[in-house]
């Protein structure tokens, strides 16, 4: 498909295009349309008609100008590289679309930054600059195909229509019965993203490998100084995630070929670097599927990490994506990790503490999202207790504010005027809206979270599958995931 852009370039045309005014959905379409013929290519073995695809597909418009979209919308869109440059006018990005093509291309090194990690530690993050974001975010929409088409039945981690959620459903599902494996590996790989063998990379990932190659060996500026990159992807990137994935590809199927998965009730789920193996013996984890996953992971250059990477029985329970897992008698229980429930008080907090001198609208409108993205993540789990507790904290956190705020003021004051009985017992200010009209603006509440259980998606689902194209759209829409699960659900209607 092509792409008119002759309103960028300053041509005569009868109207100028705009950014905005592009056909997206026929571009989505034209792309997913070469997407599933790459994935087709695949499955039946015909690799090199998949590589002429991708070809096609890294040359054609319609899928630049996705590219550009997808580095101009992202949460990251803001952040520039080391050159300092960022697009946000539409010159800039018709522009990029047209930059984006292989001849000449070499990417320029990435800007290092630091984000705290739970443990203390410090996280690098290396950052491309915008046109190498866009060439990364293009030679991704070829890979994404053969990646779904070749990934892990049980892998969740960044992969289109699937989620943390549907990885602790997998966990439910291999332990909550009464005859399921008590034994549990819980795995870690040492510096994953910065460890991974770049000519293992350059030998097996399905790409460009002139193009691989310089993404991976650009290296990165850090107080003025060129450092260079021998080992690993960075962190960061767009095609990161992506390569990391195509790594780690084959973990459960190695593990299922080395040992008898139906005697000895093994199992394996995994998010990006994280996964968990389950077992009915202890020694079978210890004797078989650590060595195994030992050797795989040191052909690609990996380790685990002894710190972190443990064996657990089900009734001590353990912890696996923010989750608590613990069987209790004959009931699996999955709530909300100690960490986690630390960790959205401290958030609380510290959102609290750097709003002592704004007003109420403001605090709320911060503080509303904190609390409404942690309950909507934990929703699905037995979550009712630590929800009361985090309510009950930030209440009395709101309490001491008060009072900071309002000294002079006494208790029934206060609660007349943050509690009013419009609110039914929340936090709550009035504020104006646009046309001047009185709202009163709640701060969310927890407990009235609507708890539902979360319907997984089946293990072997592909969004490139004509098959399963219906399947992936009814589950992307809203109006489906609010049923309550059962006959009478309309998603059991569907099989979802």
């Amino acid at each position: 498909m092509t792409v008119d852009l002759s309103g960028s370039t300053g041509a005569s045309s009868g109207r100028s295009t705009t950014w905005k005014s592009l056909p997206w959905e026929l571009l989505r379409a034209s792309v997913k349309r070469l997407q599933m013929r790459i994935a087709k290519a695949v499955r039946e073995n015909r690799h090199g008609r998949a590589r002429a695809l991708q070809w096609l597909l890294t040359h054609s418009q319609a899928a630049k100008v996705l590219a550009v979209q997808r580095v101009t919308s992202n949460k990251g869109h803001a952040t520039p590289g080391v050159d300092g440059q960022v697009w946000r006018t539409d010159s800039q990005k018709f522009e990029a679309v047209l930059r984006l093509t292989p001849r000449g291309y070499q990417p320029q090194p990435l800007r290092r930054l630091y984000i705290p990690k739970k443990n203390g530690k410090l996280r690098p993050l290396s950052i491309p600059v915008m046109i190498d974001r866009a060439h990364q975010a293009l030679h991704a929409l070829a890979l994404i195909p053969i990646a779904e088409t070749c990934a892990d039945k049980n892998s969740y981690g960044f992969r289109e229509g699937r989620s943390c959620a549907d990885a602790i459903e997998q966990c439910f599902i291999a332990l909550a019965r009464s005859y399921a494996a008590v034994w549990v590996l819980e795995g870690d790989i040492k510096s994953c993203f910065d460890e991974i063998s770049q000519d293992w990379m350059l030998q097996h990932i399905p790409m460009d490998r002139k193009i691989l190659g310089k993404w991976l060996r650009a290296g990165y500026l850090e107080k003025g100084r060129l450092y260079p990159t021998q080992t690993g992807t960075p962190q960061g990137g767009i095609a990161s995630p992506l390569l990391a994935n195509l790594t780690l590809d084959g973990m459960e199927v190695a593990i299922r070929a080395a040992i008898r998965p139906q005697r000895d009730k093994v199992n394996f789920v995994r998010y990006a670097d994280d996964f968990i193996v389950t077992a009915a013996r202890r020694e079978v984890l210890e004797d078989k599927v650590k060595p195994v996953i030992a050797a795989f992971l040191r052909e690609r250059g990996l380790s685990l990490s002894e710190e972190k990477t443990q064996i657990t029985h089900i009734e001590e329970g353990f912890d696996f994506l923010g989750q608590n897992l613990r069987k209790r008698g004959k009931k699996l229980l999955i709530t909300p990790s100690r960490k986690a429930i630390a960790g959205i008080r401290e958030k609380a907090r510290q959102c609290i503490r750097q709003c002592r001198g704004q007003a109420a609208e403001v605090l709320i409108r911060t503080l509303n999202p904190i609390l409404r993205g942690w309950a909507n993540y934990h929703r699905h789990v037995v979550a009712r207790e630590a929800f009361y507790k985090v309510d009950r904290y930030v209440n009395d956190l709101l309490w001491r504010w008060m009072k900071r705020r309002h000294p002079k003021k006494s208790w029934t004051w206060r609660r007349r005027k943050y509690y009013p009985a419009a609110g039914k017992g929340c936090f709550s200010t009035w504020v104006r809206t646009r046309n001047g009209e009185p709202r009163l603006l709640k701060l969310g509440n927890l407990l009235q979270t609507v708890m539902d259980r979360h319907i997984k998606v089946k293990a072997e689902a592909n969004p490139y599958h004509p098959d399963w194209i219906k399947y992936f759209e009814k589950r992307r829409c809203f109006a489906w995931r609010s049923y309550p699960v059962g006959n009478g659900s309309p998603l059991a209607t569907v099989g979802v």
